[in-house]
């Protein structure tokens, strides 16, 4: 820069951002079992959302009840809450405007076989029940979810260096 030009002035985040978001996701046991950790979170860091929380953790049966108590008495209950305790599972916490719709797009449909290429489950899932991950489908439910993995605590704020121009 030359004497008389100046930097720029980079704005407050809650100037910079009017729709962010954070969101649950969890990539489910038969993901972790297969490896595929990896190659599910670079995807998301590379549509630019921020991962602001992530742990490597086994639910039990009352975690995974909680998470799902929506779906409790429901035929497949049972056997949703025993698969996600079967295995290890990876939570994250992600961060961007739009994330909610965005990791959902990104995702794809529940059923495998409705889940278009390109997307986690179109490239990935095998069957309905062991369907590679878990998002939150309303900005209610990932502030219902959020707080039975993360305390606040847990998250971080950060902004990739890309935004600080916006």
């Amino acid at each position: 820069m030359s004497a008389t030009q100046t930097q720029p002035i980079i704005k407050a985040r809650e100037q910079r951002f009017n729709a962010l978001q954070r969101t649950l996701v969890l990539i489910k046991p038969d993901a972790v079992q297969r490896g595929l950790v990896g190659q599910i979170i670079s995807r998301f860091e590379a549509r630019g959302l921020s991962l602001v929380g992530v742990k490597l953790m086994q639910l039990d049966a009352q975690l995974a009840g909680k998470l799902y108590e929506p779906h409790f008495g429901r035929p497949f209950y049972d056997g949703l809450v025993s698969y996600m305790t079967s295995g290890p599972i990876v939570a994250m916490c992600l961060e961007g405007v739009d994330t909610i719709t965005v990791a959902r797009k990104m995702m794809g449909a529940t059923k495998p076989a409705e889940a278009e290429p390109g997307t986690i489950r179109g490239d990935f899932a095998q069957r309905v029940d062991f369907n590679i991950v878990h998002g939150s489908d309303s900005p209610e439910s990932a502030a219902r979810e959020l707080p039975i993995f993360f305390s606040q605590e847990e998250m971080v704020n950060h902004d990739p260096s890309y935004t600080y121009f916006l």
